[in-house]
């Protein structure tokens, strides 16, 4: 397995299960939250969605896909303590937004070589996420950061456990 096909599968576990925690999730379940002054999950996929295009957008311009209008503005972190279902997607939207940008982050990928992968980061990332390699391994990783807190959601809604 070559780097690329690394950066793949990890993209594809990670996508593999937050649709697994999602699938029999309804929409209002996507409103609710693991826990006092965390997220809610509709709020978590936005922010995953408009997370990925910019980090995409930051290593190749013109690479992510076009959100909604609104959409980055709605998932912004001072919108994350807002409650009212109507200012959120459906399960159906969040989920085909996230296979769009994951489609697009696939296909940089496969275009990326080993030394694009070396090449810096954009400036304000270098700190934590010194090249493009360690920006395309947090887009791959970013989802299994938020899976976590899907769990004691569908502990609470009385879920089974699917991993």
């Amino acid at each position: 397995m070559n780097t690329q096909e690394t950066l793949l599968a990890t993209q594809m576990t990670s996508a593999t299960v937050i649709k697994m925690y999602l699938d029999d999730l309804s929409d209002a379940d996507l409103m609710r939250r693991p826990g006092p002054g965390c997220n809610h999950i509709a709020w978590q996929l936005g922010h995953l969605i408009s997370s990925e295009c910019g980090l995409l957008e930051s290593i190749a311009p013109g690479s992510a896909p076009a959100l909604p209008k609104g959409f980055k503005e709605q998932h912004h972190k001072d919108q994350a303590g807002v409650d009212d279902p109507t200012k959120f997607c459906t399960k159906a939207e969040y989920l085909e937004l996230f296979d769009t940008v994951q489609a697009a982050t696939r296909t940089l990928i496969g275009k990326l070589s080993d030394a694009d992968l070396d090449a810096p980061a954009p400036e304000h990332f270098r700190s934590m996420f010194p090249t493009v390699g360690h920006i395309v391994v947090l887009i791959a990783s970013h989802p299994l950061m938020h899976a976590g807190q899907f769990v004691p959601v569908r502990r609470a809604l009385g879920k089974p456990v699917v991993i």
